[in-house]
């Protein structure tokens, strides 16, 4: 598959600058009712197929929306699926009867996972394959394994991400850590965006994609992990340039939309609970990943179901749920020593 190596042809050119890509006219003659076939030219010069979006897909997706309805069951794709919150979302739309593709960079864990929820849910609603989010090639390589399996995506749920397990000053921080947690919260989401945008343009039915926040994100500060909270800002940021992108480029056919699970009770969030402030938020804020995840799947699965192709921001821990729950705590002790005992 061809990488994306310039950047999206913008509809209108009303500022000065390069041409705007257009058909040329002999093209409707030579592949009437053929537009994914229709060549694009630039100020009279044909540009090199890897321009902009995949030519393949530039002309014969979204403009008029999903040329097929996206109906359940649903085929889902999620990162960073073999333990945690996306372990706990691929049981739920296993549990909804939906097909599920679960990955991650470890092949033993994409192995145990795997044969569990096969054994759960049977042979033929579930795959694992290994892959790395921060390497381009493995991400090419998941499309082609979900293509293979399944044919194509419906919801695309970009959730692999890491702190490396480090919960220190960034001052403190090291080389290593702060490489490891940009590489693949950033840098591997990006990639995961673009091959899931290519993936499903050229789908008749189109698709969803999924980009977990987390800490950070609102803007407000995260001491102790200032990389991973810097980094999950940028994914709010991504989400509304993609959508914008799309937008500009009359794609109808792929949405982009945030998803919050807010505090989840994963090892990562567990092993930064060393402080008393820390402790206290976890315990009143945090759940289990199967409590987030049945109040998540269904409000995706909503989505396609609703035939919408609209924008959201699903939202587990909304700011009311969150001011209740620390006015009961203070008011009445509620959740005091729930997940972590309090000093």
């Amino acid at each position: 598959m061809a990488t994306v190596a310039a950047p999206l042809p913008l509809r209108a050119a009303a500022s000065a600058g390069p041409a705007p890509f257009r058909l040329s006219s002999d093209d409707g003659a030579r592949f009437p009712g053929r537009l994914g076939q229709r060549r694009l030219v630039a100020g009279g010069c044909r540009p090199r197929e890897s321009a902009g979006f995949r030519v393949e897909a530039l002309l014969g997706g979204g403009g008029g929306g999903p040329k097929e309805p996206i109906l359940p069951p649903y085929n889902v794709l999620i990162t960073g699926s073999t333990k945690g919150i996306g372990y706990a979302l691929a049981k739920k739309f296993l549990m909804a009867g939906d097909n599920v593709v679960i990955c991650s960079r470890s092949a033993e864990r994409v192995e145990s996972a795997t044969s569990d929820l096969k054994k759960e849910f049977g042979e033929q609603h579930v795959w694992g394959t290994v892959c790395d989010v921060r390497e381009g090639k493995d991400v090419k390589a998941l499309v082609d394994f979900a293509r293979d399996k399944l044919g194509y995506i419906d919801i695309w749920i970009n959730n692999a991400g890491s702190n490396a397990y480090s919960f220190k000053p960034l001052v403190e921080t090291s080389d290593e850590a702060l490489i490891e947690v940009i590489t693949t919260n950033t840098l591997g989401l990006m990639l995961c965006c673009r091959e899931a945008i290519n993936m499903m343009w050229s789908q008749p039915r189109g698709g969803h994609i999924f980009n977990i926040d987390g800490a950070g994100s609102d803007g407000r500060p995260t001491p102790r992990f200032a990389a991973y909270g810097a980094t999950k800002r940028s994914v709010v940021h991504l989400t509304k340039s993609l959508q914008a992108e799309l937008q500009m480029n009359e794609v109808n056919n792929v949405v982009v939309h945030n998803l919050s699970p807010g505090m989840v009770t994963t090892e990562l969030l567990m092993s930064g609970a060393t402080t008393k402030q820390a402790k206290f938020f976890i315990n009143i804020l945090a759940e289990p990943p199967e409590v987030v995840a049945d109040y998540l799947v269904p409000n995706i699965r909503a989505i396609p179901t609703n035939q919408s192709m609209k924008p959201t921001y699903i939202r587990f821990l909304t700011g009311l749920r969150a001011y209740s729950r620390i006015f009961s705590r203070l008011a009445f002790g509620a959740r005091r020593n729930k997940y972590v005992a309090e000093d």
